[in-house]
């Protein structure tokens, strides 16, 4: 860094150069290697047809190849998980950590005095760093002042208790009191099952063990041991008793909105548009296809009422004893448009109704990112209006996003009239 070296994100081959390795793009490797030279010296080879974030992690990968002393004894592949033999991947995951570090240096990190620790700013900043969400974890309790921890879990299928994720590690803050013991059993309803893929998100409070506080959770999925085919999980954990008590609002997660997380009655809502009754594109079909009944049911009751598509009504079918769906016909005709379809009067319409029937029956709210889609309509503005019809009456509400819709940190747009 006295030489200049500066981001983020930072430049790997420029370290590479600094150390004396030569770096070489070559079509011939299927992603990268450490590859011994005559004089002690290391050659990477990287393929330069791979995405440029997997180019930047695998020649620092590589560097850290340097770390270990039989690094000149043979050419050292990034290989995929499926080609690894033996305990390579121990190796491997070792290099994948320190690659981590170099990108990550010292000093590059913003200042968390204050901040709360949420996997959502976790995200955020291992796309900034372009690094894994382990590291980032990892790097941020080591700078947070908050008391918590970062936990790492697997449900490795060892001995009489396959079904249950245990703890691999755990590393606190330096305001973390609590020692927890690697191998700790976590129980059968912990929300870490909820990261069923990678990238997936759980949030919640939950009890562990009798000698541990409760906890807040914030996690996420990430990739597997090798062999394995359940998610690691990975978050982060900070004692109840040290969390303020906040109003109901939104809570975003990566996850799928109709599987709906939590305990008691929840309502999945959609919007629907007013020219049609049939689903074929956006969540409505993905509704459709994991409950056809609903579809009939709608298309019914939408052929036989008059007015039913009216903007501004609502309808809501039980699919099973926990769970409702509720459709919200606040979406003016339906195709490609140079003006959004969403009619925001309507959804505030549609809104109150659905505040109204979650009292009545007591029930949690869920929805995708309901209007923004499709509809066309600016999702700050519908999320104040989810906000201040919904929250403000005391529900609070779960936004999902799947995996690949989220590149955009949830909740972070329009920040400052939300938060």
């Amino acid at each position: 860094m006295e030489k200049g070296w500066s981001g983020p994100p930072y430049d790997p081959a420029k370290l590479a150069a600094y150390l004396g390795m030569r770096v070489v793009p070559t079509e011939n490797v299927a992603d990268a290697r450490t590859v011994p030279l005559r004089d002690n010296q290391i050659q990477i080879e990287f393929n330069p047809n791979k995405p440029k974030a997997r180019v930047r992690f695998s020649i620092a990968h590589e560097i850290a190849h340097s770390l270990f002393p039989d690094c000149l004894e043979t050419v050292r592949h990034r290989h995929p998980t499926s080609d690894q033999r033996g305990d390579e991947w121990q190796l491997e995951m070792l290099c994948n950590l320190a690659a981590a570090e170099f990108l990550m240096p010292l000093g590059s990190f913003p200042d968390f005095k204050g901040e709360t620790v949420s996997i959502d700013r976790v995200l955020e900043l291992r796309r900034q760093f372009e690094v894994s969400t382990e590291a980032v974890l990892l790097r941020v309790v080591r700078l947070t002042e908050a008391p918590c921890a970062m936990l790492a879990v697997s449900k490795r299928g060892i001995g009489a208790h396959n079904d249950r994720y245990a703890l691999d590690y755990s590393v606190g803050s330096r305001r973390w009191k609590l020692a927890m013991a690697s191998g700790t059993l976590l129980p059968r309803t912990s929300m870490v099952a909820e990261c069923t893929a990678i990238g997936y998100t759980a949030k919640g409070a939950e009890e562990w063990t009798a000698d541990l506080p409760k906890f807040r959770i914030e996690c996420v999925g990430v990739a597997p041991f090798p062999g394995e085919r359940f998610p690691r999980v990975v978050g982060v954990a900070q004692p109840c008793s040290e969390i303020a008590t906040e109003p109901a609002r939104l809570s975003f997660l990566v996850g799928d909105a109709t599987a709906p997380r939590g305990d008691g009655h929840r309502i999945i809502a959609h919007v629907v548009n007013d020219k049609t009754p049939n689903w074929g594109a956006g969540f409505g079909l993905a509704v459709r296809k994991k409950w056809p009944g609903v579809q009939d049911s709608f298309r019914t009751w939408a052929i036989s009422t008059p007015n039913a598509l009216k903007l501004g009504n609502i309808y809501h079918i039980q699919v099973d004893e926990k769970t409702t769906v509720f459709q919200m016909v606040c979406q003016h005709g339906y195709g490609p448009s140079p003006m959004p379809r969403l009619r925001y009067a309507a959804l505030k319409t549609c809104l109150d109704q659905l505040a109204d029937f979650a009292k009545e029956i007591a029930a949690t709210v869920h929805m995708p990112r309901i209007g923004s889609g499709q509809a066309g309509g600016a999702w700050g503005l519908v999320q104040q209006l989810i906000d201040e019809v919904i929250c403000a009456r005391g529900f609070p509400v779960t936004i999902y996003d799947l995996p690949q819709n989220a590149g955009v940190v949830p909740g972070q747009q329009q920040a400052g009239l939300f938060r």
